[in-house]
Parts: C-alpha cells; structure tokens; sequence
C-alpha cells in the first residue's frame, strides 16, 4: 500500500491540475510582475521533483530542461506545453519510486543527497507537499488578475486518497 505521506503529494498535485485546468498558452506565459508566469511555476515544481526524486535520492541527471527553472534561476516565460510535459514526465516516473517508499525510508536522508546535513526523505516528501500548495495559490492568484473566471475553489472534496489513513 502506498505510504499515507505520498498520498497527500498526489493530493496536492491533484490540486495543481485542477487550478491548471483550462489555461490557454496565451495566459500561461504571462508574467505580471513581480509574480513568474504560470509555465515558469509549472517547470519550477516539475524542477523540484526531479531535484528530490531523481537527483537526491536516486543520483539520476534527467530533464535537464528543467535546469532553468531552479530555485534563485531568473524569471521567464517558456512555452506551457513544453513545461506542462516535462512535467508529466517527472511526475509519471517519481510514481513508482514514491510508491515503494516506506516509512522507514522516509526516516533517512536520500541516498544522493550531498548537503552537510539533509533532511529525511519524509520532509523532503512533506516540502514537495507544500510547495505544491503555495504555486497552488500563486496560479490562482495570477489567473484572477488576468479575469478568469469560475476557477477551482479552495480545496476538492476529499477523496480517499486525501482522507487521514495511519502509516503502516
């Protein structure tokens, strides 16, 4: 069984698509200052899985695309599909390592991680989780300020998936 911990990042990423949902390209690149563009947040968060789910734990240099939209990288406006892409990809292959982690996984540090001292596997799983949340608001924002309407409202109903379920 999936650990309870990776439930709530698909939770959150559930949540991305959905503040997503309906953007054209157009929009997507638009930067209203001092805010990136929303295809800049899209790389931004596909960079930080690949950071922790690749890099850090597994040592592996893939999408190296998503170089450009690393934490302190200069602000830009690249095409959505492209990032909305390299996302899925990300994403689709971080699944199977999320899915056998356990709890005692997320007690140690990644294997890759080179840091003097790096977290447990478990906050940088939880960090992901509310990194997620903040570019969740930050889209919501930007698309509000462009006028979109009939936009995601807070939260989804829950699904099992976001429900409280113990560690095993």
């Amino acid at each position: 069984m999936t650990h309870p911990r990776v439930d709530q990042v698909r939770f959150a990423r559930a949540e991305w698509l959905r503040g997503l949902a309906g953007l054209s390209e157009a929009d997507a690149v638009v930067r209203l200052m001092p805010m990136n563009s929303i295809s800049w947040m899209v790389g931004h968060m596909a960079w930080h899985e690949r950071l922790c789910w690749f890099r850090r734990a597994r040592g592996l240099k893939v999408e190296p695309i998503l170089d450009a939209f690393a934490t302190g990288a200069g602000a830009s406006t690249p095409p959505f599909a492209e990032v909305q892409a390299a996302w899925q990809r990300i994403v689709a292959e971080a699944d199977p390592f999320l899915d056998a982690l356990t709890t005692a996984d997320l007690q140690r540090p990644l294997a890759h991680d080179r840091r003097t001292t790096p977290p447990n596997a478990g906050s940088q799983l939880q960090y992901v989780t509310y990194h997620y949340w903040a570019h969740i608001g930050e889209v919501s924002a930007v698309r509000q300020m462009l006028g979109h309407t009939g936009l995601a409202q807070y939260v989804a109903d829950f699904t099992p998936a976001a429900e409280y379920r113990r560690e095993t």
